[in-house]
This record gives structure tokens, sequence and C-alpha cells, in this order.
């Protein structure tokens, strides 16, 4: 499964149609952000989704957690949402 990576300056709506459209393809969306203002975009972004998803009768929720990730030989800790029908 593809991870969904947020980050500050990703755009809401993007990124929620996208989270949407995986749902509907596959019914698990993993998003992923690292940072305040990625997490910041990632919940908003959610949020939006659910949004379109509840418009046709589909209710998700999100099991959040911490992750670690390797970026250019560096560790960091992201977090990752993982948004599914209930």
């Amino acid at each position: 499964m593809n991870v969904i990576k947020v980050s500050a300056r990703s755009r809401t709506a993007a990124v929620a149609g996208a989270i949407a459209g995986v749902i509907r393809e596959s019914q698990r969306a993993e998003v992923q952000a690292i940072g305040a203002g990625a997490v910041n975009q990632a919940i908003k972004a959610i949020v939006i989704a659910k949004g379109y998803l509840e418009d046709e009768g589909v209710h998700v929720v999100c099991d959040p957690s911490f992750v670690e990730v390797e970026i250019d030989t560096q560790e960091r800790t992201a977090v990752r949402i993982v948004v599914m029908p209930h």
C-alpha cells in the first residue's frame, strides 16, 4: 500500500481527494506527516475527506501512531494516521 505523504505546504483539498479515492478503492488509507505543520495539514485533509465520504454514506475512523522513517540516512519520527471505514 502506498503511503500518502503530507508536507506543511500540501494543499488540503488535493490530499483530501487522494485520501477519499484510496478509501473508495482499497478501504484503507495511510497518511504520513513529519512536523507540526505537516500534521496540521494532514488532519485538515482527513476532516475534508471525511465530509466527502459521508456524502456517500461512508463513515471513517482514524488510528494514529508514531513511526520511525529514514530520510537521507537520518532517522525521523513521523505521525502515521490510518483512515478506514467504520
